[in-house]
């Protein structure tokens, strides 16, 4: 479970930060330059065909932690899950090293603490959010980087002690005998934070505390938006979150899906792949399923 609320520390976070797109993407001809978005349509899944592929791939969006009642594996996932022959998702979740890395990669450096960057109310603010929701002292956590201390805090915000679609994919893929990678290694994860100053990361950690129904209700409007799969309109609301690194927007989320396009068409050129990735990744002019098509992939929602 710690693991699960490491990974959603990273990855919910950067679902929080999403800002709109407002510019059209640069292409090199005026056929890619006349490439946009498809209709928006209401799905987690996506079929991905064409460009010489043998057999298709699918792309499914995440939500890193969510109240066991309301995960769901549908028909349609299964089978698209059962035709794939390997499952890659951000990081490699079943990887015997990953926790050690990502521990390799919490403390922060140059004798920095929460004390230090927190002024004096805000820290006892969380230090007691923190002993009532967790039951962890904050002079346990106060090396690490502020990021990962919000992590600790998505049950609460949640209301009840979370599922993982991360875990219940690889839970199946071990089942089923596939293997499991990932778009990204936690070094390059965890670095991509690590260019966003501590004290940006704490502000947003205070704020968590300070603003804590704000924060809720944002937190259920983004569950409801995900539960009824309307990935343009999650990318829209996350835009507008109060509790996000926006302008880091560039680094941690259109930059990534940049980054990943060349390696998902390698790993589905390889072999026919269920791709597991956060939901705020898919839609948008830079989201992957736009971006794919721009490569010249036929990307189509699979209703379920």
């Amino acid at each position: 479970m710690f693991r699960t609320l490491l990974l959603a520390g990273t990855l919910a976070l950067t679902s929080l930060s999403t800002q709109a797109q407002k510019t059209k993407i640069k292409t090199k001809t005026a056929d890619k330059a006349s490439v946009t978005a498809a209709a928006p349509a209401n799905s987690l899944l996506w079929e991905v065909s064409g460009k010489g592929l043998a057999q298709p791939s699918y792309i499914y969006g995440t939500i890193h932690l969510i109240c066991p009642q309301d995960l769901q594996v549908t028909e349609p996932m299964k089978r698209a899950f059962s035709s794939s022959k390997q499952v890659v998702m951000e990081l490699d979740m079943d990887s015997p090293t990953m926790m050690q890395e990502m521990q390799a990669g919490m403390m922060m450096t140059d004798g920095q603490t929460l004390e230090k960057l927190l002024p004096a109310a805000d820290y006892i603010r969380v230090g007691d959010y923190l002993k009532a929701k967790a039951g962890i002292p904050i002079a346990q956590l106060g090396m690490l980087k502020p990021f990962i201390v919000s992590s600790i805090m998505y049950p609460a915000l949640l209301g009840c002690t979370p599922a993982s679609y991360e875990t219940t994919f690889v839970k199946l893929a071990q089942e089923q005998h596939k293997e499991v990678t990932g778009l990204e290694t936690v070094q390059e994860q965890m670095g991509f934070f690590d260019k966003i100053p501590y004290a940006v990361q704490s502000k947003m950690l205070a704020d968590m505390v300070t603003k804590e129904a704000e924060a809720q209700q944002e937190f259920q409007q983004l569950l409801t938006l995900y539960k009824a799969q309307n990935i343009e309109e999650l990318r829209t609301v996350s835009s507008k979150s109060s509790f996000g690194f926006q302008e880091y927007e560039q680094l941690l989320l259109d930059g990534r899906n940049q980054q990943w396009i060349a390696r998902m068409e390698k790993q589905a050129a390889a072999q026919p792949t269920f791709f597991a990735v956060g939901a705020a990744h898919l839609g948008g002019s830079q989201g992957v399923l736009n971006l794919l098509r721009q490569q010249g992939y036929s990307v189509k929602p699979v209703l379920q």
